[in-house]
């Protein structure tokens, strides 16, 4: 008997399901930095290289959406191999000829990525409220921990890939690359993933994909202010900056961003260990509150430097460190938050509705990024950033101090 075997079913089932979600995240996080460093090779400014991402999170807004009421329909496992394919599709559709990648056929491409990221993420983390008994929270709290900073571990190596490969091998051969290995992926989980796993007793209407959820509004709205934050800076401007005005090379930028996300994922998997001073306590609305307030300090900071130029560059290194410390705390709480607010029967309801605020965020930070950028350069991006923390901060003074339990719909 295989080790696999002797598991038991839930955690099997967890164990592809997060699987599945490093191997896309591997390939979305190599995409991203070919997309930004190959376009800005052809000569696309920064407001054009955001653009070549809009519709990916726009349709990102409309997926979580969507793919929550979808996944209570026909089951997570259904939903998470819809993105896996959709993922490979995307990825074919970069390599066509050169003369062909315009800026609406990436835009397009880009578009089913969004589709593909954002139902892949709802599945992910929808289903591990269902593996883990509902008086475990403490186990909850890491599975989800252990998850997440997994996943942004492997969108960093994803970062460095796509780096080293664009220098090393070209453009179309490492898209192909990703494709193929991606296709061998899905091939698996459809044979594998179990096929009940996440469809609700009673089936929603589509009327009920909004939340009407005090605590899941209010968390949803801290998140959009935050991953705002983080993008507003992080998706354009940093890299173009690294490379356009510190003359760093392809691979020197990709590597600095894959370090960056992989110690960012790996302190969003110890945050249970940071934040937790008694032991099987699990956060609260206050927990979030405290951990935003210093996070708010570090781009205000970093930009005070890059304005008043003292030590702008060693700043800018440090800082983001820091930052990527504190965000990755944030992030970590904010995502067993809301699993843990999530009602069991259509789980993907809430957890799809609470992405589509993160969706919007990513959406806003990175239009934001490269308009800001090309305007009045990244030390506004990094005031806009302070300013979205705050308002993330602020709006978590709203959530409950004590995690309820929501009635069953």
């Amino acid at each position: 008997m295989s080790p696999l075997a002797r598991l038991s079913q839930e955690v099997r089932q967890y164990l592809i399901v997060t699987g599945n979600y490093w191997a896309f995240t591997l390939t979305d996080g190599a995409l991203r930095m070919l997309v930004v460093l190959h376009f800005h090779d052809l000569g696309y400014s920064p407001l054009e290289i955001a653009l070549l991402f809009l519709f990916y999170e726009f349709f990102g807004v409309v997926t979580n959406l969507v793919g929550g009421w979808l996944g209570a329909h026909i089951g997570l496992n259904r939903t998470m191999n819809i993105g896996l394919l959709m993922q490979v599709v995307a990825l074919t559709m970069l390599l066509v000829p050169a003369t062909w990648l315009t800026v609406p056929w990436v835009m397009a491409a880009q578009a089913l990525s969004g589709i593909a990221k954002d139902l892949n993420k709802m599945s992910a983390k929808s289903a591990i409220k269902l593996l883990v008994p509902k008086e475990s929270m403490g186990t909850l709290y890491r599975w989800v921990a252990l998850l997440t900073g997994s996943k942004n571990a492997l969108k960093g190596a994803g970062f460095f890939l796509g780096g080293a490969l664009l220098a090393l091998l070209g453009f179309r051969t490492t898209v192909a690359s990703m494709a193929a290995g991606l296709t061998v992926v899905w091939l698996l989980s459809l044979l594998a993933l179990r096929g009940e796993l996440g469809a609700a007793k009673q089936k929603p209407k589509f009327t009920q994909i909004f939340s009407r959820s005090g605590p899941i509004n209010y968390l949803s709205a801290a998140r959009l202010c935050l991953f705002g934050a983080r993008d507003v800076w992080l998706v354009v401007a940093l890299p173009v900056y690294l490379s356009a005005a510190l003359s760093w090379d392809h691979w020197q930028v990709g590597s600095f961003l894959a370090l960056w996300i992989i110690g960012y994922g790996v302190v969003q998997s110890l945050a249970p260990l940071l934040t937790s001073r008694q032991r099987n306590r699990v956060p609260d609305g206050q927990t979030a509150f405290a951990w935003g307030l210093p996070l708010i300090a570090i781009p205000a900071l970093i930009a005070l430097a890059i304005t008043l130029d003292w030590q702008a560059n060693t700043v800018l290194v440090a800082g983001l460190m820091l930052f990527g410390m504190l965000f990755a705390i944030n992030s970590s709480l904010h995502s067993y938050l809301i699993v843990s607010y999530a009602r069991e029967d259509g789980v993907s309801l809430d957890v799809g509705f609470y992405y589509m605020a993160n969706a919007m965020g990513r959406l806003l930070g990175t239009v934001l990024s490269g308009w800001l950028f090309q305007i009045s350069g990244l030390a506004a991006c990094l005031w806009v950033s302070a300013l979205l923390i705050a308002a993330a901060t602020i709006t978590s003074l709203r959530l409950p101090k004590h995690i309820p339990r929501p009635k069953e719909a």
